[in-house]
């Protein structure tokens, strides 16, 4: 055969290969079609691989999420706020919601703006209006959405998944878990759905329902990614996240279980360009069903209150105070007055149970008091001066004013040295007498203290659990935790802002 042939050949062989692989693909497809249509045996004399029984349960499985959407739409609503822009506060409230930190991946969504001042940008007169979800959760017209959809609204409608306009009211809301409760009045025979009363799994299904862009009812489905996600919008943060695409308009939605049951509410979206990328966050049915039951009794949400501030105990401030892990919570400085500092509870003290379940964290712990009602005896498991007790006390109600503040101790930790590289000079020389601690007068920006957080003015309360009143008391205490064997060393810092923690390492 001559080199043009050969050429010739290889070409056709070229050609042939990936028409040979797709007549491949559609016998192969049309014999497991013919397998499976008939059981028993085949045209081609070859018994069927799958049993009479496996083929009645394959015929059984329904195709998709059709059967559950049917279900559960009818009960998903479009939710539509107007907002007065005459009205100063509500309109710097709902621009700085619509007008997030580019830096923060994180946004809330729901609201938007639809165009100017409708073509007229000389008029003073502007009325916002946004666009968001929600869902009926009984038949005499209670939904749920999110607080940002409806917070400062002047006016309320609600679109069903039949077309129908009604007008809503708002019955409250709670900003601290962005959840709010609206009523639609004049019928008793909405279509509604139920919370979930399990957690789901990660790598559930989840069906999310709601309005994107305005969309009207629009279905999307994926699976549950993770659970317990803080993403920083608040002391109790506890989100489910899902990939289910949710996008702007979802706001309130609810994302469903393969039951027909609501596991979350759709609330937060991570999306650098704006639109869903995959990750969105949901209110836990859980804590869902808590507070919706708090704004239909009363209108407002209470919640228990310890009265101190704290942070987590990371893996330095546990090997300064002797602990075997890095878990609970360390006290910063109980308020006074409060019920934690009536009970005996001090700075420095670590709360790691409470009614016996373990706290894993100063987060933790903010969420599972808050989920306990003002008044509630609650037992506490401390560890004070390195010995195990127990506090039982009765909680007190969070003030509005007062939200409880979990310090994320989100200071670099950084190698240490020996020294701290700090100029100390005693408070009550400095700040005047009767002031306890030392004062910071300067700091070593390459020094351990700086590393950890520690500023000019930053007042040393305590080191090691000692109280230190001057420079020559915090050279002891420091050359007794060297001494002792501790890589670090545990101040206690004050500023205008709050008291804290700081573990400083020795080596």
């Amino acid at each position: 055969m001559t080199d043009r042939e050969n050429s010739d050949t290889t070409r056709t062989r070229r050609i042939l290969k990936p028409r040979r692989l797709a007549l491949l693909g559609t016998v192969a497809a049309l014999g497991m079609a013919v397998l499976v249509a008939s059981p028993a045996s085949t045209p081609f004399g070859v018994s069927s691989l799958i049993s009479p029984a496996q083929a009645a349960d394959s015929a059984a499985t329904p195709p998709g999420f059709a059967d559950l959407v049917s279900k559960v739409k009818p009960a998903v609503i479009s939710v539509r706020v107007k907002i007065d822009r005459d009205n100063d506060k509500s309109a710097m409230l709902q621009q700085n919601r619509m007008d997030q930190d580019e830096d923060s991946p994180f946004e809330q969504f729901g609201f938007r703006f639809p165009g100017g001042m409708n073509g007229m940008p000389h008029q003073h007169h502007q009325v916002i209006t946004g666009e968001g979800s929600g869902f009926f959760i009984s038949a005499d017209g209670y939904a749920v959405t999110n607080n940002h959809v409806v917070d400062h609204a002047e006016s309320v409608q609600v679109t069903t998944d039949d077309g129908t306009i009604y007008t809503a009211k708002v019955v409250g809301t709670d900003p601290k878990t962005d959840l709010a409760l609206i009523k639609v009045e004049g019928k008793t025979n909405f279509p509604f759905v139920k919370f979930s009363d399990q957690k789901p799994r990660i790598g559930d299904w989840v069906v999310a329902v709601g309005n994107p862009f305005g969309l009207g009812g629009t279905v999307t489905a994926g699976i549950v990614s993770a659970n317990g996600r803080d993403i920083g919008n608040g002391p109790y943060d506890d989100f489910i996240q899902i990939d289910a695409p949710i996008n702007k308009g979802n706001s309130g939605g609810p994302a469903f279980d393969m039951n027909g049951n609501v596991i979350g509410v759709n609330t937060a979206i991570y999306s650098p360009s704006g639109g869903s990328v995959g990750i969105g966050f949901d209110i836990p049915s859980a804590t869902a069903k808590l507070v919706v039951a708090q704004l239909k009794d009363k209108g407002s949400v209470t919640r228990g209150w310890l009265g101190v501030q704290v942070q987590p105990v990371t893996a330095e401030i546990a090997d300064s105070l002797g602990l075997k892990a890095a878990r609970g919570a360390i006290v910063d400085n109980p308020q006074d007055g409060s019920p934690a500092a009536k009970a005996g509870i001090e700075a420095g003290d670590v709360i790691t149970a409470v009614n016996g379940t373990a706290i894993k964290d100063s987060r933790d712990l903010a969420r599972t008091i808050a989920g306990l009602a003002p008044g509630t005896s609650v037992k506490l498991d401390v560890i004070h001066k390195g010995d195990s007790k127990t506090v039982t006390l009765a909680l007190g109600e969070l003030p509005n004013e007062r939200q409880a503040k979990a310090d994320e101790g989100k200071t670099q930790q950084a190698p240490g040295t020996p020294r701290l590289g700090l100029s100390l000079a005693p408070a009550g020389e400095v700040q005047g007498a009767g002031q306890k601690g030392v004062v910071v007068t300067e700091v070593d920006p390459e020094g351990p203290a700086a590393q950890h957080g520690i500023q000019t003015g930053d007042v040393i309360l305590n080191v090691g659990g000692k109280a230190v009143a001057n420079v020559g008391d915090v050279r002891s205490e420091l050359a007794q935790a060297k001494s002792s064997g501790k890589k670090t060393v545990l101040l206690q810092v004050k500023n205008a802002e709050a008291t804290r923690f700081v573990a400083v390492p020795l080596a």
